[in-house]
């Protein structure tokens, strides 16, 4: 059967284009997705995290290789399989990035993705809790919730940061960026609003969009070095084939992408042919580049029983579950992810370079248990990590999962950033607002000070915050580490696109599902010719005095 699109992933991407693309009622889409649907209850329950994160049924868990800087440990990394992709398991943490990351971008060679350029997308793909201005939406299909933090912990984090001299904001993704806030999360009425909720549900009746899930698709097929369809297999294992008019469309994400790329023929030449892979189209970057933001936690006990952690026995649990059933509120309706700070680790850094998100719970870091005390944790994530890492075949057989070594630490620069972040929350807990709360630093402990010691416990304890990127990145033809342009088109290649994660230059500073979604938006009007959104030049807010002065 033809289609004019097949979209390679029901994910993040994949769903907004999905919708885009099937508006035209004359464009036949096929949509293909290797996990289940997505109506498991867990994923629509916010508080639901973890036990889908343990869960292998809609998470492709992929095993990373031994990590060289982190003394040969393998980290998981954990992606969506499922309808909504990783927007129905991760955190539901909504943050854009800064708008500096942006430029960024453009200035990387990728014309049309200045600010001012994707400012209109982000806004046009949101209903915000928070009200309208000029810079949020209230007309979108993704409802992004404000919270209202109510616990004393994080009340305490966030006027601990105004105490010690960091700016405070009312809007993380708006005006100002930098500082201490409230944290937005995708939760709507008390369910996660994945982009399966989002965009495709209410789709899923179009004739002209044809859903297929459980389906892994091998390899893309070609015609010389024109994209003509792909082959997959479905739940029985059969091989099939689909073809197509106009485009295919990888939306696999920072890992999927890169892999059925590299099983088609493109990618690193020398790489394919040692997997015994003809090489249609050498593409050194396909794999390389790949970012993600790595993640220290610091634990501490509490002075007052007001953790999170009575939550979690077995009655209580009962309890908020019932609620969350017949309200759809409590406890169960939350992330428990509602203060964030985002700084600079030093001057001369010209805007955020860590993000600081406090628990109200601290867990253990092997099993992900609550800790048995009255005890709650930061997180301290590294934004723009030097170092650099790649994804490669494992074999030229589709079902064997790719070699994934994110290189953590590997750049010196790296280690030295966090140590500043584990000393910059230190002293963030000693502020008056912590002054009844804070107790004993209970890992990685008051003793662990010197930097050959916290080296060590970074090796041991640095883990992944999940966003894996920048895989098959856009830039110029003329660079060499380009895969796409900047309208995700596959450089060598024609009717062959990729929308995901894995094409942004470099990650932005913040969780990146929602830049992710920012890039389906407005890569289908691309795809469908459409003339861009007018771009909004906006100001934003960065310290003046960046260069002599930390906040």
């Amino acid at each position: 059967m033809d289609f004019d699109y097949i979209i390679v992933g029901a994910g993040s991407a994949g769903c907004v284009l999905a919708n885009h693309l099937s508006s035209d009622a004359s464009n036949k889409v096929l949509l293909l997705e290797a996990g289940p649907d997505n109506g498991a209850l867990s994923l629509k329950m916010p508080a639901a995290v973890l036990s889908n994160l343990k869960s292998t049924k809609h998470n492709w868990a992929f095993q990373g290789e031994a990590e060289p800087e982190l003394n040969g440990r393998r980290i998981q990394h954990d992606r969506g399989k499922t309808i909504g992709g990783s927007s129905s398991i991760n955190g539901m943490v909504f943050i854009r990035g800064h708008a500096l990351d942006f430029e960024g971008w453009q200035q990387a060679g990728c014309p049309g993705w200045g600010y001012a350029d994707v400012l209109p997308y982000f806004k046009r793909m949101e209903t915000y809790g928070g009200g309208r201005d000029s810079y949020r939406g209230d007309t979108g299909p993704l409802h992004v919730h404000r919270a209202k933090p109510r616990d004393p912990l994080t009340l305490a984090f966030i006027k601990a940061g105004e105490e010690a001299g960091y700016p405070t904001t009312d809007d993380i993704s708006g005006y100002c960026q930098e500082g201490f806030g409230v944290s937005d999360r995708t939760v709507f009425k008390g369910e996660r609003w994945s982009t399966a909720r989002a965009y495709l549900d209410p789709v899923r009746k179009r004739s002209n969009l044809t859903i297929k899930t459980q389906t892994q698709v091998q390899h893309v097929i070609f015609e010389g070095t024109k994209a003509i369809g792909v082959s997959y297999t479905g739940g029985t294992g059969n091989m099939q084939t689909a073809h197509v008019k106009k485009e295919v469309i990888l939306s696999a994400g920072a890992v999927g992408s890169p892999h059925i790329l590299m099983l088609s023929g493109v990618g690193p030449g020398a790489h394919l042919q040692d997997m015994g892979i003809e090489v249609l189209c050498d593409l050194p970057g396909v794999g390389q580049n790949l970012n993600d933001h790595p993640d220290f936690v610091l634990k501490y006990k509490c002075k007052q029983p007001v953790s999170f952690w009575p939550k979690t026995k077995p009655l209580a649990k009962l309890a908020a579950g019932i609620q969350w059933f017949t309200t759809r509120g409590g406890i169960v309706a939350s992330n428990l992810f509602e203060g964030l700070g985002c700084v600079r680790s030093g001057p001369g850094v010209e805007y955020p370079d860590l993000q600081l998100i406090i628990s109200p719970i601290a867990v253990d870091d092997a099993t992900w248990e609550p800790l048995q005390e009255h005890a709650f944790q930061i997180h301290v994530g590294l934004m723009r990590a030097h170092s650099r890492g790649s994804i490669e075949l494992r074999s030229s057989n589709p079902n064997d999962p790719p070699r994934i070594l994110v290189n953590y630490l590997k750049d010196a620069r790296d280690r030295e950033l966090l140590r500043k972040g584990i000393q910059l929350v230190r002293e963030l807990v000693e502020q008056p607002a912590f002054s009844d709360l804070k107790g004993e630093e209970i890992f990685p402990g008051k003793n662990i000070r010197s930097n050959e010691d916290l080296d060590q416990v970074l090796n041991t304890h640095t883990t992944t915050q999940w966003h894996l990127s920048c895989t098959a990145k856009m830039g110029a033809a003329t660079d060499k580490g380009a895969v796409v342009d900047a309208s995700g088109r596959v450089h060598g290649l024609s009717g062959l696109r990729v929308v995901d994660a894995s094409i942004m230059p470099f990650a932005t500073n913040g969780n990146t599902n929602a830049p992710t979604i920012m890039l389906a938006e407005k890569l289908s009007d691309d795809i469908l010719g459409r003339t861009p959104l007018p771009r909004i030049d906006s100001t934003f807010w960065h310290n003046t005095d960046y260069e002599i002065c930390q906040r």
